[in-house]
């Protein structure tokens, strides 16, 4: 079964509007003539001057969550020998159940990004952690100039700094565990993958989100794919908890 088919199922879940859950919901979205929210309007700033990424956004779509080359030549795409073979391999579907989401494990980055669920920037002067629906997860980007150590241990998310390029947020990770796959296709990854992630905040509900993958066990070079995130308004995120009936995967042939 490959969870390219599994997967949506149980994201049907995070689909469910959560406005239900709260009444008095204050809200900050500019308003058009037509009294529908303005999400072409100009991208809103903090007091610093700097854009303000604060919102819950989502993935336009489940493009890049079931191949993450899509818009890339197969030829492209700079494999190692290794990880072409293994990529080759998984195309049969036979390897879906071990997929780390397939068996409520954490997607890893940058695919956490693309699942049909959507996620939250919560901005700080010196930090900003980012809340995912998919499984509860959650990431540290600190702003505050601190570096990683060598060895770094091991995680599924990795460990994440930012910096400001002029409007442009960048936020490098390192420190996987290489247990995660970029992709449903089945994208290796391997513990020396490095994630930097370029967000530019087009207008006040569309995102620009620039990926650029560098893991030289896996691929001979660097290769970037840019998505685009888009605002939902007038909503929260719900609790997505997987895993404490999850019986199936271990019963699929």
């Amino acid at each position: 079964m490959n969870l390219m088919r599994a997967f949506p199922a149980l994201l049907l879940i995070g689909s469910i509007p959560a406005l239900a859950q709260w009444t008095k919901i204050p809200s900050s979205v500019p308003m058009g003539a037509d009294g529908k929210p303005n999400l072409s309007a100009p991208a809103p700033r903090l007091a610093d001057g700097k854009p303000d990424f604060s919102g819950i956004w989502q993935a336009n779509g489940p493009k890049y969550l079931r191949n993450l080359t899509s818009d890339m030549k197969p030829a492209d795409i700079p494999f190692q020998p290794w990880a072409k073979q293994l990529y080759d391999q998984r195309q049969d579907g036979r390897d879906a159940r071990i997929e780390s989401d397939a068996n409520c494990l954490p997607q890893g980055v940058p695919k956490i990004s693309a699942t049909p669920v959507p996620y939250k920037f919560i901005q700080a002067s010196g930090e900003i952690v980012i809340l995912y629906e998919a499984f509860n997860l959650w990431r540290q980007v600190f702003l505050d100039g601190r570096e990683l150590v060598k060895d770094l241990n091991p995680t599924w998310l990795g460990y994440s700094t930012g910096r400001w390029d002029g409007d442009t947020l960048v936020i490098d990770t390192r420190g996987f565990n290489g247990k995660t796959w970029l992709d449903q296709a089945g994208l290796p990854t391997t513990d020396a993958l490095h994630i930097t992630e370029r967000f530019r905040r087009k207008d006040f509900g569309h995102m620009e989100m620039s990926v650029t993958i560098d893991d030289p066990k896996a691929f001979t070079k660097p290769w970037t794919i840019t998505e685009d995130p888009v605002l939902q308004p007038g909503t929260e995120l719900l609790e997505f908890i997987c895993g404490e009936n999850e019986r199936d995967v271990a019963h699929i042939k």
